[in-house]
């Protein structure tokens, strides 16, 4: 049986605002064990990348997180900023949509990873500079030694993403989150980064949460997924149940109103009305103002996320059949 590498417990967060506070993530719970793949899915705003900023000790000046997200019997939420500098880069480390914003333009490739290996494995310079060399080549980068001198202007989208994978890699951390790792990249691009995903769990035994929208980058890599919907999550299990028989109607009009390539002929169905404000989530169910199957419990009171059955569960109340003629 996999070992458990991260166990959050209880997870919340919550922004103060000038006149209020706004919870944007609430009572998450998962686990996730070593060597698997987890996606977070769910529409902006549901929650998926503030939780694990939170983790990361990353949120806003105006937030604050509470609940546990365990390494261990160690807890990284609240920990102090210093102490958990130790476990980011070497147990657990993030890679975000837009590269750019997480190198140092003004410092060579080989200067910025092979700090991580100085500041968090003890190396010296040189035996640094090599191993980096090394991990750029293991991520697919032609010619790594000359792209190790370039800055990272000089590099396309696609390969500056290798780099952040190769930079989060070096210390091979137990769990590697990424925050839409593949939107701002063309398909053929986004097709070798999911081979690389693949790869890099099976190699490295590294267990990878991947923060995304795009189904059909869940279905290529995920193992198991977790669907969030205005600051909670709503439906978890593996990646097979959740597509082929999905218990919740929110992760019904999620499936149904992506594209498919064999149904092109077909008019997408996106799901009716908008999210919730997080200010002024609905009483009872968030989803109840969308929700085809919405009945009166639904209006009063919000629904727990339970077991239904094998490692499945939902925050749902009804407990017929989800029929999709019906949300259409």
């Amino acid at each position: 049986m996999a070992n458990t590498v991260l166990d959050v417990q209880d997870l919340s967060v919550t922004f103060q605002l000038r006149d209020s506070e706004v919870d944007a993530v609430r009572e998450m719970n998962f686990q996730l064990t070593e060597g698997e793949t987890l996606a977070v899915v769910g529409e902006s705003g549901s929650g998926k990348s503030q939780a694990f900023l939170s983790i990361m000790g990353l949120l806003a000046r105006n937030g604050r997180a509470t609940g546990k997200a365990l390494m261990g019997d160690v807890n990284l939420v609240g920990m102090d900023k210093r102490r958990l500098d130790e476990y980011r880069g070497r147990d657990i480390a993030m890679i975000f949509q837009d590269p750019m914003t997480s190198l140092n333009p003004t410092l060579r490739l080989r200067t910025q990873l092979a700090e991580v290996l100085v500041r968090h494995r003890g190396f010296d310079r040189k035996d640094a500079v090599r191993t980096s060399i090394e991990m750029l080549e293991r991520v697919g980068i032609p010619e790594p030694a000359k792209r190790a001198n370039s800055y990272p202007h000089e590099l396309s989208g696609g390969m500056r993403q290798r780099v952040m994978i190769a930079m989060a890699l070096l210390c091979q951390p137990k769990i590697l989150i990424a925050d839409e790792p593949t939107t701002a990249l063309d398909v053929t691009v986004q097709a070798q980064m999911l081979d690389l995903f693949k790869s890099l769990t099976e190699d490295f035994g590294t267990a990878l949460v991947l923060i995304t929208h795009d189904l059909g980058v869940v279905a290529g890599v995920a193992d198991r997924m977790m669907v969030m919907y205005g600051g909670r999550s709503v439906e978890t299990g593996s990646v097979n149940d959740l597509f082929y028989d999905p218990r919740h109607p929110y992760t019904l009009g999620l499936l149904h109103s992506t594209p498919h390539i064999a149904h092109r002929a077909e008019r997408l169905d996106p799901i009716r009305g908008l999210p919730p404000s997080l200010e002024h989530l609905p009483k009872g169910c968030s989803f109840n103002p969308r929700c085809a199957f919405c009945f009166d419990r639904c209006l009063e009171e919000r629904p727990p996320l339970e077991p239904i059955g094998g490692d499945r569960k939902k925050a749902c109340f009804y407990e017929g059949p989800l029929r999709y003629e019906e949300v259409a």
